[in-house]
């Protein structure tokens, strides 16, 4: 994950010390390059179908709903199936939206997943508070709720941006919980450069306390939900997520091919496209 130690000494991390959690250096595929509209899909994954423009935001705009809610299904359908005993949710942006924006949120209970069994819920928070709106807003932060604490923990890159946003998702898992919450905000959270990288640093830092904090402790652990020292590569970031929706591009067209009929390949003479995105999920059906 593209996060470094903040040095006291140098301020900003710089470029040469590229020594982030992301593996990747090497340059992106030309996948991006031909002309689509924004609105045709792009990749197939579980639940989310991105699309280009999806994937255009995660270049170098303001990330969409659509961009997270993919980061969130990676995250747990590569990362945490290898903890069978972890009982953590990834709430998506558009039902966090909706839990903040819905006064009772019992009416939703139905709709949420089951939180009996749960320890911790991370949640994007937007600051659109216009319903007719959900893809709306400006800005993006992040709430972690140890449910065995009974803390909210918000980290805002551009803090205090999104604290009563915040205090209100608080108020309304507090609701849906039946218990009270005390909500933190934290200062040390790191702070973003520019007027887009909210969603990215978002993910990242969703990622960091996912997998570095969260499930790599042991049961009586006390662990530090602080970000203080840590700087977040938002440039890394960002190639880091297309590189892994790339590889599963790449990964669905091979399933794809393998998966065509002898007879499908020789009518369109092993050259025809699929007007379906590649896919990656539990079926590997192809779309008409």
């Amino acid at each position: 994950m593209p996060l470094t130690k903040h040095s006291p000494s140098s301020g900003r991390a710089s470029p040469a010390d590229n020594k982030y959690l992301h593996p990747n250096g090497s340059r992106l595929s030309g996948l991006f390059h031909r002309r689509h509209s924004p609105d045709e899909a792009y990749l197939s994954y579980h639940d989310v179908r991105l699309t280009h423009e999806d994937v255009n935001t995660i270049k170098n705009d303001w990330l969409t709903d659509n961009a997270i809610a993919f980061w969130e299904e990676y995250l747990e359908h590569e990362k945490l199936r290898d903890y069978p005993k972890a009982n953590i949710v990834l709430l998506r942006p558009s039902m966090a939206f909706l839990l903040m924006n819905t006064k009772d949120p019992l009416e939703l209970k139905t709709a949420l997943p089951d939180f009996t069994k749960t320890t911790h819920i991370f949640l994007p928070v937007n600051d659109c508070r216009d319903v007719a709106h959900a893809e709306g807003g400006s800005h993006w932060s992040l709430l972690l709720v140890s449910v065995l604490d009974g803390i909210a923990f918000h980290y805002d890159s551009l803090t205090p941006s999104n604290l009563s946003e915040a205090k209100l998702s608080t108020h309304r898992i507090s609701q849906l919980l039946g218990r009270p919450l005390k909500f933190i905000n934290l200062d040390d959270s790191p702070q973003q450069e520019n007027s887009s990288d909210c969603g990215v640093f978002v993910c990242l830092v969703m990622q960091h306390l996912l997998l570095g904090r969260l499930l790599k402790a042991h049961a009586r652990d006390k662990i530090s939900m602080s970000m203080r020292g840590k700087d977040v590569d938002a440039k890394g970031g960002r190639q880091e997520m297309l590189r892994i929706i790339n590889a599963r591009v790449k990964e669905g067209e091979r399933r794809r091919s393998r998966s065509r009929s002898p007879a499908v390949k020789q009518e369109g003479g092993g050259k025809g496209r699929s007007k379906s995105p590649p896919r990656i999920g539990d079926e590997q059906k192809e779309e008409s």
